[in-house]
């Protein structure tokens, strides 16, 4: 496991060690688009995770600024807003008040515990289940961010379950059945599905290779 001490300093703090991982993540997309679609993802976590009072359009283009800032103004992406100039980083950033408590698990970071609380607060079931759901996915994205391995879905639904003190809780069978807990950022690739049989065109063209060779 990785320590704070032997990490780069993080460039806004407000957003957490892990919200910055996921940020240098982005710039390893080679796909633009997929890269584009990656970043609003982030955004609106980055949202959910900040004590705006309301959404604004000036709150809405401060956390697309937030993003290029901590990509150090190094991410080419499909942004509503254009990319800040460097000499906002001059400016001193507003002192933004937390609530000091103790983590359960750091390497979750502050952040989880503030959107278990959230979810904690809905009442309609369905609303409930897809907030357990989204917090499942950013925590087995932030662990493997931190660890390189897998995390089995039953540690995470009973880390959400103690993070919550027995609040939130979800069917582990429906989740490993469903995969509902997937990675929000996956970094395998895709393998070729390209056709290799005897109807596919990799196989026609051996087929075909074969006869010229027969004759």
């Amino acid at each position: 496991m990785e320590y704070n001490t032997s990490q780069p300093a993080l460039i806004l703090k407000e957003y957490g060690r892990n919200v910055q991982k996921l940020v240098e993540y982005l710039k390893t997309i080679e796909d633009k688009e997929k890269r584009t679609q990656s970043a609003a993802t982030l955004v609106e976590l980055m949202k959910q995770i900040t004590p705006t009072v309301k959404e604004t359009p000036e709150t809405s283009q401060k956390l697309w600024d937030d993003l290029y800032i901590m990509s150090n103004f190094d991410l080419d992406i499909d942004s509503p807003y254009p990319m800040p100039a460097k000499e906002v980083l001059n400016k001193k950033p507003k002192r933004m008040d937390y609530t000091s408590y103790d983590i359960k698990y750091k390497h979750y970071g502050r952040n989880i515990d503030l959107l278990v609380k959230e979810a904690i607060k809905k009442e309609d079931p369905q609303e409930r289940e897809d907030a357990i759901i989204y917090i499942g996915k950013l925590m087995k994205s932030f662990y493997t961010s931190w660890n390189k391995e897998v995390i089995d879905d039953a540690v995470i639904l009973e880390n959400i379950n103690t993070i919550s003190g027995g609040a939130l809780n979800i069917d582990l069978e429906k989740v490993k059945e469903d995969n509902l807990f997937e990675k929000l950022y996956n970094t395998k690739r895709k393998t070729s599905t390209r056709p290799t049989g005897t109807n596919g065109k990799s196989g026609d063209r051996k087929s075909t290779n074969r006869r010229r060779r027969r004759n």
